[in-house]
């Protein structure tokens, strides 16, 4: 098993998988961009659906930052074996790159709208701007947390089995992860090519999330096997809340997947809180590597 593991998801494979994705963000960016400007000075002709991915040299943003999500994604699902705070903590920064995505797209809307339609799009953009703040907090907060916390492995009965577990889930959501990109991307693009280019944070993140939260669940069992205490058990479980708060938000358009938004970075950073405050303060750390 860590033979397929470093085969897919290891080092060496991640170090030249992050050099392709920022090869492709940039060519994406300046393709995006040379057909923006082309669309601009009607030197191309597009149809009424598909131009609202180019009526704005903003736009141009959405390729590169979509790249970096995928590349992201696959990110998370190197972090499942090394430890469940580890993966959530990933998921917020995902999720943090996915709202900065939609609001670019938001302003470059903005910049090619009527002026009747900009205050109703400019509320919905300052309550983006709220969440993004909260989710980016959140994300350094796991970061740093983990360094606080330490990685005692004492918690935790027959370690290196249950980290064999979740390497055999990685690679099996490796698969999926895959096989998603491929449905949607290919989905998305007869759309456009049919005339209608619509973006939305739908596309494969909600399908993505939706995997995940069965993952993080299938994680909180098997960690049942090895670990008792009742407190880092519930910690993991008030994660997985989190997670399926994030797969609502998806979903949810405007104001009201903005406030889910929030709300579910609130409950991870209070979680991840109140574990880090009981912990330092009790001689028995709990493990990082769960």
């Amino acid at each position: 098993m860590d033979t397929y593991f470093e085969r897919f998801l290891g080092h060496r494979v991640d170090e030249k998988l992050r050099v392709v994705c920022i090869r492709a963000a940039i060519v994406g960016f300046l393709t995006h961009l040379l057909i923006c400007f082309l669309y601009q000075f009607e030197w191309i002709d597009l149809s009424e659906k598909t131009s609202g991915l180019f009526d704005s040299y903003l736009d141009s943003l959405y390729t590169p930052f979509s790249i970096f999500l995928a590349y992201e994604v696959y990110e998370l699902i190197r972090t499942i074996p090394k430890s469940f705070t580890n993966s959530i903590g990933k998921q917020f920064e995902i999720i943090t790159l996915l709202v900065v995505r939609d609001i670019l797209k938001r302003l470059s809307d903005i910049d090619a709208s009527v002026s009747s339609s900009i205050d109703e799009s400019i509320s919905i953009l300052a309550i983006e701007c709220v969440a993004f703040v909260v989710l980016f907090w959140t994300a350094l907060y796991f970061t740093n947390a983990r360094r606080d916390i330490g990685a005692n492995t004492g918690g935790i009965v027959d370690l290196k089995n249950f980290i064999s577990q979740k390497k055999q889930l990685a690679l099996l959501l490796l698969f999926i992860y895959i096989v998603i990109a491929v449905y949607s991307l290919s989905t998305w693009s007869v759309s456009l090519f049919e005339g209608d280019g619509s973006t939305n944070r739908m596309i494969f993140f909600l399908d993505f999330f939706t995997v995940l939260i069965m993952a993080d669940i299938l994680i909180l069992l098997l960690s049942y096997q090895y670990i008792t205490d009742f407190s880092h058990l519930a910690r993991n479980t008030g994660f997985v809340l989190s997670t399926v708060i994030l797969r609502v938000a998806i979903a949810s358009p405007g104001i009201s997947g903005a406030i889910l938004f929030t709300l579910a970075g609130c409950l991870a950073s209070s979680v991840l809180f109140s574990g880090t405050l009981f912990y330092r303060n009790d001689s028995t750390h709990f493990s990082e590597s769960e």
